[in-house]
């Protein structure tokens, strides 16, 4: 063009031609992953952050917007970074290989793991608690399928729930600096905040009166 601009058309068809060559496909699936990651990091910690921070921290509202966003930012990056490194690492070894193998996966997430979310810090210390809980329930029904654990007579869950419900309050009671600090702050808001109140205002309006005059 006249004005040195690169026409759009031309240049989406030739990236379509591109994205549809199937020796790209092993590198372009690990930037997609790496894309994917960003999303879906972003799209589930923003409403999380925003949540707990407007009910449990303190602050201003430049303070609370910061904290939201570094959260969004670090679970974002994380998971973008664990994909691109999780799917790069599957790649190569398949490459190397000339198959897939169920050692590479374990492997590959193993080493992503170690250098994604080796930090011991309030994100990585919920997304791994998360995939904890996953992880065992998986398991149990894993060992259940191969005959490992007989299957059992009847729904094991109500049990499940109620020694997992028993653990975590005896814990909140007695030993609440083991748990983790958002669970200590969801507990004590249940939990110890309503046994405190002055009047109908802190009692069915408000958790705690105001403390400005």
């Amino acid at each position: 063009m006249a004005d040195g601009r690169v026409p759009l058309r031309p240049l989406l068809v030739t990236v379509n031609a591109l994205l549809q060559q199937r020796r790209y496909h092993a590198a372009l699936a690990v930037l997609k992953g790496f894309r994917n990651g960003a999303v879906y990091g972003a799209k589930i910690r923003a409403p999380h952050a925003l949540v707990m921070t407007f009910l449990f921290k303190n602050g201003s509202l430049r303070e609370k917007l910061k904290s939201i966003a570094e959260a969004t930012y670090t679970h974002s990056r994380n998971l973008a970074y664990f994909v691109f490194t999780y799917k790069g690492l599957m790649a190569l070894q398949s490459r190397l290989q000339g198959k897939k193998i169920p050692f590479h996966s374990f492997f590959a997430a193993c080493i992503g793991g170690w250098l994604v979310f080796g930090e011991n810090n309030p994100i990585n210390s919920q997304i791994i608690m998360y995939l904890l809980s996953r992880m065992l329930f998986g398991l149990s029904r894993l060992a259940v399928e191969k005959g490992y654990v007989p299957q059992p007579k009847q729904d094991p869950f109500p049990l499940v729930a109620a020694l997992i419900w028993g653990t975590v309050l005896w814990l909140f009671e007695y030993h609440r600096q083991t748990l983790q600090p958002s669970l200590q702050s969801s507990m004590t808001y249940l939990y110890d905040d309503s046994n405190v109140w002055h009047d109908i205002s802190d009692f069915l309006i408000y958790n705690k009166r105001s403390t400005s005059k």
